[in-house]
């Protein structure tokens, strides 16, 4: 199947990606160094300068950060369950929920401390970004779930919202200096290449509306 390769070779490759930045934080690889120095003190002169932007990205990353998302899983979940959906409520148990297990692994295991500019109080260690890494697992989850079901007009529009979503939690936990770089970009590849894994090992069944194409592992 095509979609299984594409899929397998791309969680491969985000799986090498966050090796890469756990290495290059251990190593003190210069360019990740530099990477992070660089941004971090942008972000940290900007914010120090205008308390209003750092409260404003705080509440973004709060409202829409991992916590939120999972509360908002548990809701889907008896739902799925109520309407008899076991396969999709194993799947978000299994991605959504479960992926905090994997992020207090990956930390504990790198524990690289937080940077010492942080704007913000943050809790635990910096490596990977739990934010970054819950996004890039929950938003994909809820999206296959929820596709089949919408209309194809508006499919391109909701996936749309999604990858700025990701992308710029990932981007407000550096601007507010509770993270590197490498921190984000490794919380982003350790997310994708656990979702992936997620799908392939048990993908969801979901109900769609007439006329909108099974995504991978939809089929009844």
């Amino acid at each position: 199947m095509p979609n299984r390769k594409w899929l397998i070779g791309s969680a491969v490759l985000a799986a090498a990606v966050f090796a890469l930045m756990w290495i290059g934080y251990t190593q003190r690889w210069s360019w990740v160094t530099a990477m992070d120095s660089a941004a971090l003190e942008a972000c940290y002169r900007f914010g120090a300068a205008h308390p209003g932007w750092v409260r404003a990205w705080d509440v973004y990353c709060t409202v829409l950060g991992p916590t939120v998302l999972r509360l908002v899983g548990v809701v889907v979940i008896v739902v799925a369950l109520v309407r008899r959906h076991v396969r999709t409520a194993v799947f978000l148990v299994l991605t959504v929920e479960l992926c905090g297990l994997v992020l207090v692994l990956a930390k504990a295991f790198a524990d690289r401390p937080r940077p010492s500019t942080a704007l913000v109080d943050a809790l635990s260690s910096s490596f990977p970004s739990g934010h970054a890494m819950g996004l890039m697992v929950c938003v994909p989850a809820y999206l296959v779930v929820l596709l089949p079901m919408v209309r194809p007009a508006a499919r391109g529009w909701a996936i749309a919202v999604g990858v700025v979503v990701i992308l710029t939690i990932g981007a407000g936990r550096v601007v507010l200096n509770v993270h590197h770089p490498s921190d984000v970009v490794a919380g982003w590849a350790l997310g994708y290449a656990y979702f992936v894994g997620c799908l392939l090992l048990y993908p969801p069944r979901v109900s769609r509306v007439a006329g909108t194409p099974a995504a991978l592992g939809t089929a009844r």
